[in-house]
């Protein structure tokens, strides 16, 4: 381990060499709903930018209307990369998106152009300091480093970038209102079609595109429809193949789903379907809960100076010259500010770290699945941590160790599983 250490820091330049001015890269985050790839797109008219898709669902090709894809037509001509490439049936891993995402950096940057990359903000961390660590020693941070080099694991100041971070926000009543009134025009937009034709009882739903939220919440509705429907005289619809072409059948069932949502009476279909939807809208406004904390943690463990843009007043009033007023523009000044300063724009490198924070708890790649609550993901320690104290989850393990016996959980890394109870 001392090794590993020593050649780390052999790699550090001494204090008398001149520091080689780092390539700049700007950086959008915030909670889903709040602009982010709106801003972006809008950038272009200030700088030649070009996006790098960082959510971890929109890079997966299909189910455009459920993970809310940029439309084309609204990208205005503006680059968009790792959106809508990979195969939806694969997992797409830290380590794949740091290897997609750090040749195109380089290429963007090569053209003379900004990269701006818009999406989630761990896997930002990843492309940072995780690539170099990982692809020399074949280890996270946390079993590689100890001392001072585990405590500045993840600063800003260790970056190969020179990055200006910006997160567009919003209040929670402003986001959440959004929230679901977004997922009532994804409905109309075609939602129901898409989870449909993505549907496989027998699929694998902790990896791949079937993560997304708005796939899962649906399965108990479709399982029943494709039953009904099935016993009204129509085919039961073979889903051994997902997102295939959709026959005369699939649109006949598709049409009848629609028809459920807007008929008056109270059927149990209509219930069971209002409830995945209901349940689709709950599980987006704690995603939104979950993405502010972790932003919050970027600030407080890692000590990153991440400038805040408020769009609540263009949220809630819906009008263009607000949105320009009050993050376009703000936005716009900072990326020239920023452009223009000749030097990093990262802490100064000696502030002590007062976080308190071990680097267990800045392990934010481990994976966890837990079994006792139907296989659910949770990602980084922090987020595990907050689950299994959760009421609902000790519960369930209570219940699980009562009948079963359940063992405790242990602890792997990424790309493997972990079953937690």
């Amino acid at each position: 381990m001392e090794s590993s250490d020593a050649a780390i820091e052999t790699q550090r330049p001494q204090n008398h060499e001149p520091i080689e001015e780092k390539p700049k890269v700007v950086v959008i985050m915030g909670p889903t709903g709040s602009g982010k790839s709106k801003l972006a797109i809008d950038l272009a008219s200030h700088f030649p930018v070009e996006v790098i898709n960082a959510d971890s669902m929109q890079v997966y090709s299909g189910l455009d209307v459920l993970t809310n894809k940029v439309p084309l037509h609204e990208q205005k001509g503006v680059a968009h990369h790792l959106l809508g490439t990979v195969s939806p049936n694969v997992e797409f891993t830290a380590k794949e998106f740091r290897d997609s995402a750090i040749p195109l950096i380089n290429d963007i940057l090569s053209r003379n152009c900004l990269p701006v990359i818009v999406g989630g903000t761990n896997y930002y961390i990843q492309i940072s300091q995780y690539l170099s660590l990982y692809a020399h020693h074949g280890v996270l941070p946390s079993q590689l480093l100890q001392g001072n080099a585990a405590k500045n694991w993840g600063r800003v100041d260790n970056f190969r970038y020179n990055c200006r971070f910006i997160c567009v926000d919003a209040s929670l009543p402003v986001l959440d209102q959004y929230v679901d009134q977004r997922v009532d025009c994804m409905i109309d937009a075609g939602l129901l079609n898409e989870v449909y034709e993505i549907f496989n009882p027998n699929a694998d739903y902790t990896r791949g595109l079937r993560q997304a939220i708005g796939v899962r919440e649906f399965e108990n509705f479709l399982r029943a429809y494709i039953v009904e429907s099935s016993d009204e005289g129509n085919h039961l619809i073979d889903k051994s193949m997902s997102l295939k072409s959709v026959d005369l059948a699939d649109k006949k069932l598709m049409e009848n789903m629609r028809e459920i949502l807007k008929s008056f009476s109270d059927s149990q279909p209509k219930i069971v379907l209002k409830e995945a939807i209901d349940k689709m809208k709950m599980n987006t406004r704690r995603l939104v809960r979950r993405q502010k904390r972790r932003i919050n943690r970027l600030k407080t463990l890692f000590g990153w100076n991440i400038h805040l843009l408020d769009a609540t007043e263009s949220i809630s009033c819906k009008a263009d010259n607000t949105w320009a007023t009050e993050v376009v523009e703000p936005a716009v000044e900072m990326i020239r500010s920023f452009l223009n300063q000749d030097s990093s724009l990262v802490p100064d490198s000696d502030t002590p770290d007062t976080t308190g924070v071990n680097t267990m708890q800045r392990d934010l790649w481990t994976q966890y699945t837990c079994k006792a609550c139907g296989d659910k993901i949770l990602r980084g320690a922090h987020e595990w941590e907050q689950h299994r104290q959760g009421r609902g989850h000790r519960k369930r393990v209570s219940q699980l160790k009562k009948s079963q016996g359940f063992l405790p959980p242990e602890q792997h890394q990424l790309p493997q599983h972990v079953d937690c109870s």
